[in-house]
């Protein structure tokens, strides 16, 4: 390297996406404990936030339109600026949360991978592919606090559920496999689509 030249850092940048139940935050702190990256969940970083809000338009229900219209922007954009931020630090990312707008519309997918490539990183995001009968058991299953009003009319909720996958380009995960399996599947692809140069 010449003298005065400037070292770019390329760092990996994992967006883990998929519905509720379908394992998002146990893949998520595999990947980021592999990688020694930042793990940055949607929930995690807004929630505390996103109750006061909630407290204000009279839910606490995060799918509720009033309060996804009320904090959406507002949260992921925290996401992405902690993201950016650690990129631009050298530190890789794992984003956890559904990235619904993102995984659907191809404008916004590639709005969200420029900031991230911007600020070093390379963007990748994972699709944990399940079924509704997972989904539901899983969500009886565990019984979190959150899931109590997805669970007081299950089939209601899961009818509203998009289960299709992206329509930008992503990896397909098993969301029924075991998480071993799916770190190693996700960890396979990124190494095969390392640029060489990095």
């Amino acid at each position: 390297m010449t003298k005065g030249a400037l070292l770019v850092v390329i760092s990996p940048a994992v967006l883990v996406a998929g519905p509720p139940a379908s394992g998002k935050t146990v893949l998520g702190a595999a990947l980021a404990g592999r990688l020694r990256a930042a793990l940055l969940d949607l929930d995690v970083l807004t929630n505390p936030l996103t109750a006061v809000v909630g407290d204000l338009v009279g839910t606490h229900d995060v799918d509720d339109p009033r309060l996804v219209a009320a904090t959406r922007r507002a949260r992921y954009d925290t996401v992405y600026a902690a993201a950016v931020d650690n990129l631009a630090a050298g530190i890789p990312v794992v984003l956890v949360a559904p990235f619904t707008t993102e995984r659907r519309d191809p404008g916004a997918w590639r709005a969200a991978a420029d900031r991230l490539t911007a600020a070093g990183g390379r963007p990748s995001l994972v699709w944990l592919r399940a079924d509704r009968a997972l989904l539901a058991d899983r969500m009886s299953s565990r019984a979190a606090d959150r899931d109590r009003p997805k669970l007081a009319d299950l089939t209601a909720f899961l009818d509203r559920i998009d289960l299709a996958p992206p329509a930008v380009d992503h990896l397909a995960v098993d969301a029924a496999a075991a998480p071993g399996a799916q770190l190693r599947t996700v960890l396979d692809q990124l190494d095969a689509s390392r640029d060489p140069r990095e």
